[in-house]
């Protein structure tokens, strides 16, 4: 098991900027792919961005391309989303997830491993 820990997530105005953290317990966290993924009430679970295990390539939603960036520190077992400019539409429980292969994918059923989510919600 790779435990995922989230935080960071709250209530911010539009136009704002949150940082999210996930927290890995396990040192394969480095040999993980990982990616954010979030949820609003009513809608299906969306693929937000992803990382290699490396951290030198990384994937966005069309939908957050330019405001949010995914990240990851290995020697941390964390990888982060930086949200800028966050929207209304963005409000979500935020989850991130581990892939126990090295190369993200959009695809939730590829992920492995799950945290328990944050809430993120923007106010207009």
């Amino acid at each position: 098991q790779v435990p995922l820990i989230e935080s960071g997530g709250g209530l911010v105005q539009t136009g704002g900027s949150l940082r999210l953290s996930c927290a890995a317990s396990d040192r394969s966290f480095i040999l993980y792919a990982m990616a954010w993924f979030r949820q609003a009430p009513g809608k299906e679970r969306e693929f937000v961005a992803g990382i290699n295990s490396r951290g030198g390539v990384t994937h966005y939603a069309d939908s957050v391309k330019g405001r949010f960036i995914i990240s990851r520190d290995n020697a941390k077992n964390t990888a982060y989303l930086q949200m800028s400019t966050l929207e209304p539409g963005d409000t979500a429980v935020y989850s991130c997830a581990a892939r126990r292969l090295p190369s993200s994918s959009t695809a939730a059923e590829h992920y492995d491993y799950w945290g328990q989510g944050t809430q993120v919600t923007v106010s207009s």
